[in-house]
Formats: structure tokens, sequence, C-alpha cells
């Protein structure tokens, strides 16, 4: 096949990379930075740049761009994709691409219209960060468009022979309500908890705890807002409930209530020790 990417940061060229590595796949890839094309091929993200002109031959274009900007950027490719192409994205968000896609597939309804979401990242953007080994055992999120499912069978098939531990196949609500609390919440409450003055204090007082809840405070500011913002009303509902919690902790410690806290500890133990054994639902 002869797949495509758009977009070659992190995410995009750590799929090229992949792809290179694993595959016999023709790869072109595209970058608003004419630099960071160059330094894709030199790090065998890509083989050569895609062009408006060679996309007809592209089986697979992934766009690997922030959501607000998918919709503009498709459309100066879909014009000359052939019929029966793939186009998919990599954005973390689903309902507003859905609502793209759906748009789009009016247009070109002979192109296939895949929603994508790799559950893989870093807290370090760029190509320089990206990895052939990225997605290694992560889940990859589909929400189809306007396909059938055999084409959901063979791209299910064709990540899975990645290296992707799985691939689930939901709809962008759905993917939307539970992003918010798996990812999106995580990026808030580990980028809130680094703001306490006692934080640049921990060395020589820290170890697993700290490093793992502190790892995701680092980020991409502005590609995290954007998610956020395209998501709140599933990322306030999870932020509100945090709080609501957090309060029934800090109440029980102003009141010196042994008893509720030893309560509200073991609830939680016992809630993800269920989860873990997956029996919870």
């Amino acid at each position: 096949m002869k797949i495509g990417i758009v977009g070659l940061g992190l995410i995009g060229a750590s799929f090229g990379r992949t792809l290179l590595k694993r595959t016999d796949h023709e790869v072109y890839g595209y970058d608003v930075d004419s630099v960071i094309i160059e330094e894709a091929r030199f790090i065998y993200a890509i083989h050569k740049p895609l062009t408006e002109e060679n996309v007809r031959d592209i089986d697979l274009l992934v766009f690997a761009v922030f959501a607000g900007d998918f919709k503009e950027v498709a459309e100066t490719y879909l014009p000359n994709m052939k019929d029966g192409a793939t186009v998919m994205d990599f954005c973390g968000n689903k309902r507003s691409i859905a609502a793209d896609m759906l748009e789009l597939s009016q247009v070109y309804p002979k192109i296939n219209f895949i929603g994508g979401h790799p559950m893989s990242g870093r807290e370090v953007a760029g190509i320089e960060n990206s990895k052939d080994d990225l997605f290694d055992g992560a889940s990859m999120v589909f929400t189809p468009i306007n396909v059938g499912l055999d084409k959901v069978v063979f791209w299910k098939e064709f990540f899975i022979s990645l290296g992707f531990g799985d691939v689930v196949v939901t709809t962008p609500e759905n993917h939307d309500k539970n992003i918010a609390y798996t990812s999106q919440l995580c990026h808030i409450v580990s980028n809130a908890y680094i703001k306490s003055p006692t934080a640049k204090n921990h060395f020589g007082y820290s170890a697993g705890s700290y490093r793992d809840l502190t790892r995701v405070a680092r980020l991409n500011p502005g590609m995290w807002t954007e998610l956020m913002i395209g998501n709140a009303d599933n990322l306030i509902a999870e932020l509100d409930l945090l709080i609501e919690n957090l309060q029934k902790y800090s109440d029980a410690l102003k009141r010196e209530d042994e008893i509720t806290l030893y309560r509200l500890l073991q609830e939680g133990d016992s809630i993800k020790l269920k989860i873990d054994k997956g029996k919870i639902e």
C-alpha cells in the first residue's frame, strides 16, 4: 500500500517510523515545516514528501493534526484522492472530527472516512521525540463514519499487525466521554498538582508516587487547550465529581475523623482492585 501522513510531530512521525520499521508499504509525509519533512526522511519516518499530486495514489491518508485544523487541511487533498481510499485522523477528540468527516463524506462519497485515536503518547512533543515503538501494546480507537464492517476489520487487522494491542470500535460520543476521564482529567490533575510550592523541594523525598502523578504535567498547552475546550462538557462533569470527592477527604481530615477517612481510602482501594480484576462495570 501507499500511505500518507499529514503532520509529522510526535504521533505522525512515530506512526511513520513504525511503518518503515515493520512493513514494506511506501510512506509519504507532509508537514507545514519543510525542515521537518527532511528530518522525517533522515530518521526513516517517511520515504518521500506527500504532495497534492502523488496523493492520487495513496490508499490510506492519516491526519495527525489539531482537530480544529482537520477539515481545512483535508480539503486540500480530498479532491485528488482516488475512489476507495481511506481517510483517518489521529486527533484526541472525536465528535468534532466525526461531524467534519460526515460533511466531507457527502461531498466525497467514494472516500472511506474513519475517525481514529491511538491511545499512546509522551509528555514531550515534536518529531525529535518520536519513536518506532511508541504504539507497542497500545489501544487504537476507531469511530467509523461511512464504512462497512469489512473495512473496519481490514484496518483493525492492519493496526494489530503494527504492534497495537487492541482496536476498540465505538461512537464519537462514547469516545469523548471516556477520554475526558482517562486522559484529559489526568493531565489537569497532574498539571494542577505540580503547582504546589512544595514541589520544588521534592528531591530526596519522592519516589514512584510523585513520578507517576507528575509525568503528564508536561504537555503541549496549545494542543491540550483545544482538546479540553472541545470536550468541555464531559471534562467538566469529571472534574466537578473529582472536586466533590476530594472535598470529602479534606473534610474528614479537618474533623480528624479517622473512621470516615479510613472508609474513603478503603473505598478507593476496593474500587481500584475490582477494576483491575475486571469485576466492576
